[in-house]
């Protein structure tokens, strides 16, 4: 029998494993929300009633995915990052909260879980409290809101420094930090390493408004950003200029610390598709995006046995043609609900030089509303088609939401375990 490891590299290389690789959590974008992670604890009796799940990722309230969780679902990878959230903070010193659905669940010191007046919970860059929020949670919510900190732009005196805040030399211990979580996941496990090094997402905007700055200077506004992209082109040039030098000076200090024990590394998340198709021009992507995808991906190819990883929401069809030019060996989150998004047409075209990762489940319709037979039917579906000739890891289309029936996310596993094998 194949380790996972083996397992995901045969798929990333377009060939036919013994079965379809299963990913859950290794990314941000892979994961599942924490009232959803307890529920399937809680159904598989992996805890007693009333078992806190860690939140890891408070943004976007992503629950822990842990070994045992894993090994039920037969999970083939795991992630490997520092462990800091999008707001600043480290994933340590865990207390008890509960969310506004019920959940019990334990989130880092940094996370505030006071309420305000009205009910909402505000959050601090860094955990400070002496400075702006910059995320907010309204009663009842799931998920935290960027609050924008932009203020008033004077393009007589932007500098490029102030879009640069975030980037900088990587510190000798955080280079210490992923050395040992690396070595750790490749020798006590036999899993896929999906590495997240940051640095590499030009204009992702859920970065842009720069959640874990006390003071953010520049443009952090989301309105103001994509704006900028025309009317300030070669700024946002510059910044991504000198983002890509900082990350791949970076990557190669990284490379020396964990070398070939990564698999794939996520490169961008940066979304360039609405629902109706992408929200910018092909020759646009080529001029402002492409070219830093191309460094990094040439980087990587020269350098590492990695595979390059894009996440990109969205009816992005019109633009695989341009990333699989740029270097890119795998596209998530393969958003099948969106216009031209075809699973078929996809496979057809692009499936021997792309590996798909996603599109598995429809978590915009199926999965949420549909019932357990059509979440089984679909799961097949894409299963047939995605995993003909490899090239597909099977993961349900970005992370599994708050309110997915918990009868809905056990249909759509159980019906990978009794199609995932080959011959499907």
């Amino acid at each position: 029998m194949l380790t996972s490891r083996e397992r995901v590299r045969l798929t990333l290389d377009h060939h036919e494993a013994d079965r379809v690789p299963l990913d859950l959590g290794a990314s941000a974008v892979t994961g599942m929300h924490v009232s959803t992670v307890y529920k399937l604890r809680q159904a598989l009796k992996l805890d007693p009633p009333g078992t806190p799940v860690k939140v890891t990722e408070p943004y976007q309230m992503l629950g822990e995915i842990k070994p045992d969780l894993i090994d039920a679902l037969g999970v083939d990878v795991v992630g490997l990052g520092l462990p800091r959230t999008l707001f600043g903070f480290k994933n340590e010193g865990w207390k008890p909260w509960t969310t506004f659905d019920g959940t019990p669940v334990l989130v880092p010191e940094g996370f505030n879980t006071q309420p305000e007046e009205n009910g909402d919970i505000l959050m601090y860059p860094e955990g400070d409290r002496s400075v702006p929020p910059s995320g907010r949670m309204p009663r009842g919510g799931f998920y935290f809101d960027a609050i924008e900190r932009q203020g008033p732009v004077d393009d007589n005196h932007l500098d490029v420094r102030d879009n640069l805040q975030e980037f900088s030399p990587i510190t000798p211990d955080d280079l210490a930090d992923l050395r040992r979580e690396a070595n750790r996941l490749y020798e006590q496990t036999d899993k896929a390493i999906l590495a997240n090094f940051g640095g590499t997402a030009f204009g992702d905007i859920a970065l842009v408004p720069g959640l874990q700055l006390k003071h953010p200077k520049g443009i952090r506004g989301v309105e103001e950003w994509y704006i900028s992209t025309a009317t300030r082109r070669d700024y946002v040039y510059a910044v991504f200029e000198h983002q890509c030098r900082i990350a791949l000076a970076n990557w190669q200090k990284i490379y020396e610390a964990v070398g070939e024990k990564v698999t794939a590394v996520f490169v961008t998340g940066t979304d360039f598709g609405t629902q109706k198709g992408p929200f910018i021009s092909g020759p646009t992507y080529r001029d402002l995006y492409q070219p830093f995808h191309k460094q990094v991906n040439h980087w990587i190819h020269t350098h590492t046995g990695w595979k390059s990883f894009i996440h990109s929401c969205g009816s992005v069809r019109a633009l695989i043609p341009d990333f699989i030019d740029a270097g890119f060996d795998i596209l998530n989150p393969v958003q099948c609900s969106a216009a031209q998004m075809e699973p078929a047409e996809l496979k057809a075209r692009f499936g021997d030089r792309i590996t798909f990762w996603g599109g598995g489940i429809d978590t915009q319709h199926t999965l949420p509303f549909g019932t357990a037979d059509a979440v089984r039917q679909q799961v097949r579906q894409r299963i047939k088609i995605f995993g003909s000739g490899g090239g597909f890891v099977f993961n349900p289309i970005h992370n599994v939401q708050a309110a997915a029936p918990i009868a809905n996310v056990l249909a759509m596993y159980e019906a990978f375990r009794e199609n995932s094998r080959y011959p499907l």
